[in-house]
């Protein structure tokens, strides 16, 4: 169906400049389990594992848009802008206000909706590319308005990061995709709430060591050192702030690093300061059932097609034409494109004519932040702190000696040191639940480690991650 003028010609012009399409790649947001747990010394074997793969998802490439040095909140006000009033951005990475959220790709959808509803004319048709938080708003915004709205989306499921692992093997079901709120997610918690999405309080804090329990990390030093960046001419690293306000080398502030990483995806050595991420205050709504209400009300009876990829976005004055990598083309009067910033910076969507100058600097400043998580329930627990939020501060097993070597040792000191894939923050559910569940988040580049090892020595590496926290006494009580 035809309803831009010229709207045909750009389907014409896309069939004969676009090579035949590849297959559309493999979904992986998550990886069933390959293997049985298995005892790790002291830690019991897991009744049932769960792991989220979202740095190397096709769909994401990670798991939410992240401020580096010399990128600012200018770079998401150039990404959010329209192409010729016919093509235009939603998603949490196009937000001022709040990017890496829920709240921000919500109300990223509801502008990009108003943007489209003053720039179109009357009887247009308009396609949303992306069924997530950004996408479901944006078409329940236009359909509301009266506008024809088609959603194209590329997985078999509405929700796009926001997504729930439904199994019998879980008595509270695992979240793949954001599932902690904190003090700034009150509106996105009562329209949860509304849905029918259950939350539980996740609070108190606990620190442990090789040699037990330890004063949990604060993060007022980390926190005093961001405002003197804020307060000086030019922006540094978060590393580089800690560094300069002398916090380098201590286990309790790499502990509170490794959580704030795992809640929001940065890598220290890259993140913001001017732009940091608000640190952890020690609670949070933790989501404790399926969160699909959330993106799936707003889609209702809406026109949404699933397993559909979007490979090329073809538009001029007359409308847009959009390329699915199954070869089909498929022709509006406007889009919306609400995919993930991971998307755009892999080029996994190609634009004819090319994005401008200005996008691609801001897709290109930008980096999208790494977390991935790992569900473990127990049978009965092993740990006797009812703290529901773990920090594992220090080594969390004895560190191997080095194997002699004939290298020069000047030599060794200009390499680089491996990343600690140790998974220093974890989620006990526990006293809110009552179920034996232990939740390990990472983020930064320990989740990109973390990513790419098997199950096999992603388990082992819980179990050695959890040591600290084992009491010999936990199961007879």
């Amino acid at each position: 169906m035809l309803l831009g003028a010229g709207a045909g010609a750009l389907t014409v012009l896309l069939a004969s400049c676009t090579p035949t399409p590849a297959p559309p790649p493999e979904e992986t947001p998550t990886r069933e389990p390959t293997v049985t747990p298995t005892p790790v010394g002291e830690i019991p074997a897991a009744a049932a594992y769960f792991r989220t793969a979202w740095t190397t998802d096709p769909y994401a490439y990670g798991a939410r848009s992240v401020t580096p040095v010399g990128a600012t909140t200018a770079d998401r006000e150039t990404l959010a802008n329209p192409l010729g009033n016919r093509v235009f951005f939603a998603g949490e990475a196009t937000s001022q206000s709040a990017p890496g959220t829920i709240r921000g790709a919500v109300e990223s959808g509801e502008r990009a909706a108003r943007e489209v509803s003053e720039a179109m004319g009357e009887g247009e048709r308009v396609a949303v590319v992306g069924a997530g938080a950004a996408g479901a708003t944006a078409a329940r915004s236009l359909l509301e308005a009266g506008i024809d709205v088609t959603v194209l989306e590329a997985r078999d499921r509405a929700g796009g990061r926001l997504a729930t692992h439904d199994s019998d093997d879980w008595p509270v079901p695992p979240q793949a995709g954001a599932w902690l709120l904190g003090s700034d997610d009150t509106e996105t918690a009562s329209r949860m709430a509304l849905l029918g999405v259950g939350s539980v309080a996740v609070s108190g804090v606990a620190g442990f060591s090789r040699d037990g329990e330890v004063a949990p990390p604060s993060g007022e030093d980390i926190a005093s050192a961001i405002a003197d960046v804020r307060a000086a001419s030019s922006d540094v690293s978060l590393a580089d702030a800690m560094a300069e306000a002398g916090l380098a080398d201590s286990d309790e502030h790499d502990a509170f690093v490794a959580s704030l990483s795992a809640m929001t995806g940065i890598d220290p050595a890259t993140a913001s300061s001017w732009y940091a991420p608000t640190l952890p205050d020690g609670s949070f709504d933790a989501l404790a059932s399926d969160v699909a209400p959330f993106v799936e009300a707003p889609l209702g009876d809406l026109d949404v097609t699933y397993s559909t990829t979007v490979s090329n976005v073809v538009h001029d004055d007359s409308g847009v034409s959009l390329r699915l990598a199954g070869g089909e083309a498929l022709t509006y009067d406007r889009v919306i494109v609400t995919v993930p910033l991971g998307v755009l910076k892999a080029g996994a969507i190609e634009f004819d004519p090319p994005l401008s100058f200005a996008h691609r600097g801001a897709i290109s400043a930008l980096e999208m932040g790494a977390i991935e998580s790992i569900w473990l329930r127990y049978d009965a627990p092993f740990w006797a702190t009812s703290a529901a939020i773990w920090h594992v501060v220090g080594p969390a097993r004895p560190t191997p000696t080095p194997e002699p070597t004939d290298e020069d040792p000047a030599a060794e000191d200009e390499t680089e040191e491996p990343t600690d894939p140790t998974i220093r923050t974890w989620i006990n559910l526990l006293p809110t639940t009552g179920e034996p569940i232990l939740v390990g988040l990472v983020g930064g580049p320990a989740a990109r480690v973390v990513a790419e090892l098997d199950d096999d020595a992603l388990l082992t590496l819980a179990a050695e991650s959890l040591m600290p926290f084992t009491d010999p006494d936990a199961a007879e009580d």
